[in-house]
């Protein structure tokens, strides 16, 4: 597998006349404080609701969202043309043009693509990254680590003191709960029950889940590089030895299925 750099992606980005130059993934440092217990309250789905789309709505305000005319986005838009929910939970797409490889999908249903992963990844690839992540919504991981960032985490006693309404929160920590959606981390687990969602997900969308298996190589072929971000690749493989593991549960599954890899 060949090592990829992202400055060779850079470069390959600038050739094609699509979005302008990248920003920088903008996030809020966590407040500084350590992990408390949990408090004696409790969070309704209404309330933990309200936390994500403030969230996500400061995400969006805060980072380029490229337009729907962008060439990242109509791509984006092709990909996943009749995804439109996963098992009720109505889904939206968007792009952010950051130069972190990257991407994540929030309790709500909301996906967000980085412009640099879409570099690194083709079609296949791509959509097997975005069905690896859904897989955690649908297996409710998103859910269950933004909760726990609420409730044991630096902002629970703010949480506590506004008893959970999210419009008193601070852009600081508003940034810090979007933090905790972007980089939750699972674990070895739960990744491996997302890509069994995952796969699930994109074989009822009619999409080819061999995608899975073509995004952990590219990654895998990523590691050690140092011009690649090694963030994503982290988060995907919280313990490198299982990582070969999941590519060959994968394979066996879509071979199982008689479903053919696609070509190159």
């Amino acid at each position: 597998m060949k090592h990829i750099a992202l400055k060779v992606i850079a470069l390959v980005a600038l050739a094609a006349p699509v979005a302008p130059a990248y920003g920088q993934f903008n996030l809020k440092k966590a407040i500084g404080a350590t992990a408390k217990a949990v408090q004696a309250f409790t969070l309704t789905d209404a309330q933990m609701a309200a936390y994500v789309k403030e969230s996500v709505d400061w995400m969006d305000k805060n980072n380029p969202v490229l337009p729907e005319d962008d060439e990242y986005t109509k791509r984006l838009r092709r990909l996943t043309e009749g995804i439109t929910e996963a098992d009720g939970i109505p889904l939206n797409f968007k792009v952010y043009n950051v130069v972190d490889v990257n991407a994540f999908a929030c309790p709500d249903g909301s996906v967000r693509v980085f412009a640099a992963l879409m570099d690194l990844m083709d079609d296949d690839e791509l959509l097997g990254v975005i069905g690896h992540e859904i897989g955690h919504v649908l297996k409710h991981h998103s859910k269950n680590a933004f909760k726990n960032e609420l409730l044991t985490g630096a902002l629970k006693d703010a949480v506590a003191s506004t008893g959970g309404k999210a419009a008193a929160l601070t852009e600081s920590q508003l940034g810090t709960l979007a933090t905790s959606l972007q980089s939750a981390k699972f674990s070895q687990k739960q990744e491996n029950e997302a890509d069994d969602c995952g796969y699930d997900f994109l074989v009822s969308k009619g999409k080819n889940p061999w995608g899975i298996v073509m995004s952990f190589e590219k990654l895998q072929g990523l590691e050690g590089d140092a011009g690649a971000s090694q963030s994503y690749i982290q988060k995907m493989f919280s313990s490198h030895p299982e990582t070969q593991k999941r590519i060959d549960h994968m394979k066996k599954r879509c071979e199982q299925d008689g479903i053919a890899r696609p070509e190159k």
